[in-house]
């Protein structure tokens, strides 16, 4: 691979460093949609993607529609993965045998998912998220995946990339330096770098932008180290195109039945909304872009 970043080879300058903050779960809840409304409209989270199969899309639909400038992609969703609160294909039962478990929904974590599920079926499943979500009279800004799912195995990788490139649609996949990805053992073992720089590079020759990196900062990091947690990451960042995945929640009352997450999210929420972290980005010079700039630009640049 060339020795340019992904943000340099979309026009960016060598040193500079760009960044993505993408809220992952829209949909997933009413609190979900309330966080992710409240750090893009009042923080700094530039992006966000929507979980098709979950209950509470219309409702951040009907926002987006109202606010149609608003960087929204498809959280492919093909795991399910709390006690109380469940969800299942889009697609159907019948469709999709292997994407179910007991209750007829997603299997809980991946490992499972990759046990039962065919890489057809995730094809199938992936359309019928697209699908749903075209039929809103909406256009995603990206694909993306929950939990990971896709990159569980090369075949759902394919598959994944497969739909992006056919419906020009970018897609999340970090392929440049990954410094963070190396440093968080987010890389799957054995997986040769070889292999990574190869794939991305089929996508960047797909029409498609390719992210150098990506950080999932601290799901489990507590409340009050957040803001130090993510100022940390933004100073130790190396140049190229980062995305920064960030579960911003306005948890309700009812949040705990889905989930004991919700302190967590509402850090993240904060951290988006807090001044101290916006002087962060501001000292080192952190360049803010949306799904919707990376797939122009890469139309741009032939």
């Amino acid at each position: 691979m060339s020795e340019q970043t992904f943000a340099e080879r979309l026009g960016w300058g060598p040193k500079d460093r760009v960044v993505v903050f993408h809220v992952d779960d829209a949909g997933m809840s009413h609190s979900s949609n309330m966080g992710t409304i409240k750090a893009m409209d009042e923080g700094l989270a530039t992006s966000c993607s929507l979980m098709m199969p979950c209950s509470w899309v219309s409702e951040y639909v009907q926002y987006w529609k109202a606010h149609p400038e608003k960087d929204v992609g498809l959280h492919v969703t093909l795991t399910s993965e709390w006690e109380g609160y469940r969800w299942g294909p889009v697609a159907g039962k019948s469709q999709v045998p292997g994407l179910v478990d007991e209750e007829g929904c997603f299997w809980k974590d991946v490992p499972f998912v990759v046990e039962h599920a065919s890489a057809d079926e995730v094809e199938t499943e992936i359309r019928a998220q697209l699908d749903r979500f075209l039929t809103y009279g909406l256009r995603p800004t990206h694909l993306d995946t929950h939990m990971g799912t896709v990159f569980g195995s090369a075949e759902y990788l394919q598959k994944y990339i497969q739909v992006g490139v056919e419906n020009q649609i970018p897609v999340f996949l970090p392929g440049g330096h990954l410094q963070y990805m190396h440093e968080t053992n987010a890389i799957p073992e054995g997986a040769p770098v070889e292999m990574i720089g190869m794939v991305a590079q089929s996508v960047w020759d797909a029409r498609l932008p390719v992210l150098d990196d990506c950080h999932l900062t601290g799901y489990d990091v507590p409340l009050e180290e957040k803001l130090d947690a993510y100022s940390d990451v933004i100073r130790r960042m190396q140049p190229g195109l980062t995305q920064i995945i960030v579960h911003s929640t306005d948890p309700s009352d009812a949040f705990p039945a889905i989930s004991d997450s919700g302190p967590s999210r509402l850090g993240d929420l904060q951290v988006m909304q807090d001044p101290r972290f916006k002087k962060v980005l501001e000292e080192e010079n952190i360049i803010l872009t949306t799904w919707r700039e990376l797939g122009e630009r890469r139309k741009s640049v032939g």
